[in-house]
């Protein structure tokens, strides 16, 4: 993949916050603890062995010259859950192009997508297709936590849209996906409402003023999409998913907040 973790990311900077992202493969050093042989033999979770392919769904047969295009390149792996974890992933990322939230399959998800294309296409006679790239990637692997990274092309009803990120953390050992407020010490939500806000007021000063006066006073971060890397963990919102016409906001925690911030069982074992 041409692009790292982050594309065109706007970086904000609070406290002790890094001034840049750091990229990471996340393999385990020689300074991180060594767990005795018991425990180790307790927690290791099958080897992923990850193999990049196409994914498996089908299109409708079109006998125009204008056909709808969607490439999906995934992942597969020896663990099995985490394989219908990923499809769930990339559905959810395929509706939310259509505005559906539901719990579909990849191919019913696509199915929608491509009902959605033709009735646009339907509408007048020189509306092109829907497009749609998205390309699969683990960005980070520590012990059972995995970071999934999902970017996206797409061009839909004459507007293109490059390089859309969208990340899912999941638990391998719990099979469960992982929210923010998963792993964050209910302690310390505060404290991390208070990181949150300053970096939202810093960034906010910087949109339009349009789309900074329809900006919510305060942004709320529970349901946000979360990375985490090397360094501690973050939060991701997309360019105008906040607002209309605004740009994309990553907020980064440095390791000392993250230690701060995080559950010490999760902590341990993220980073």
């Amino acid at each position: 993949m041409k692009q790292g973790l982050m594309t065109g990311v706007l970086l904000v900077t609070i406290g002790l916050l890094a001034a840049c992202q750091k990229q990471s493969d996340h393999t385990q050093t020689a300074s991180e603890p060594v767990a005795s042989p018991s425990v180790q033999n307790t927690d290791v979770l099958p080897y992923l062995n990850i193999q990049p392919q196409a994914a498996k769904y089908a299109l409708p047969f079109c006998e125009k010259k204008n056909c709808i295009d969607i490439n999906i390149q995934t992942l597969k792996t020896q663990d099995q859950w985490l394989n219908q974890w990923i499809e769930k992933s990339q559905s959810q990322v395929i509706q939310a192009q259509i505005v559906l939230k539901q719990n579909l399959s990849l191919q019913d998800a696509i199915n929608a997508y491509v009902k959605a294309s033709d009735t646009w296409q339907q509408q007048f006679s020189e509306n092109q297709p829907y497009q749609l790239h998205m390309i699969t990637r683990i960005a980070a692997q520590r012990n059972q936590y995995v970071l999934l990274q999902l970017q996206l092309d797409t061009h839909q009803a004459d507007i293109t849209v490059k390089d859309r990120q969208y990340f899912f953390v999941a638990d391998r050992k719990q099979q469960k996906n992982l929210s923010i407020l998963d792993v964050v010490d209910s302690a310390q939500q505060m404290q991390v409402d208070q990181w949150v806000q300053q970096a939202y007021q810093i960034w906010l000063k910087k949109q339009p003023q349009t789309s900074a006066q329809l900006a919510p006073k305060k942004l709320y971060w529970g349901q946000a999409e979360w990375f985490f890397d090397g360094e501690g963990v973050g939060l991701h919102f997309r360019a105008n998913e906040i607002v209309k016409n605004s740009k994309q906001l990553d907020i980064f925690f440095t390791k000392q907040q993250t230690k701060q911030v995080v559950k010490s069982v999760v902590f341990e074992r993220m980073f």
